[in-house]
């Protein structure tokens, strides 16, 4: 006779919280987008249409720093999209995977010195950031 197995339930609140995360970063994301646009449109010059922009955001130097955060954003997406139910471990390995992102530095390259950068230009960074903060929790060493 063969044994059933079970899947065990989805822990209570997990994927609200993930979801919740998800849209904070989502927005941070989108506000880090237009914030280098600004920049952009100021060193380089006007952005000509929509399309030329999604070029830009995929294939230009000036916007490569973002693109952890949209796979980020795409790993949460595609855990919260997959079959079955969540398991801690996995939205907790998406949160500790924000928290290393989301770390500025002044003198340090990719994207932790232009996440700095922006946070330090654009208020509108600063509240979306703070909005993820409050979400993903306190930072463990």
């Amino acid at each position: 006779m063969k044994r059933k197995t079970t899947t065990p339930p989805e822990p209570e609140g997990a994927r609200q919280r993930l979801t919740e995360l998800r849209h904070a970063l989502l927005k941070l994301h989108k506000t880090l987008v237009d914030s280098e646009r600004v920049g952009y449109e100021k060193t380089i010059g006007k952005i000509q249409s929509p399309n030329h922009f999604l070029q830009l955001l995929t294939g230009d130097p000036w916007f490569a720093w973002l693109h952890p955060l949209s796979q980020l954003i795409v790993a949460m997406d595609e855990t919260l999209d997959a079959e079955g139910p969540l398991t801690l471990a996995k939205v907790d390995a998406l949160m500790r995977q924000s928290n290393l992102l989301l770390v500025t530095s002044e003198s340090a390259e990719g994207f932790s010195g232009h996440y700095h950068a922006a946070l330090q230009r654009d208020p509108d960074v600063v509240l979306a950031h703070a909005e993820v903060v409050k979400l993903r929790g306190p930072r463990k060493p």
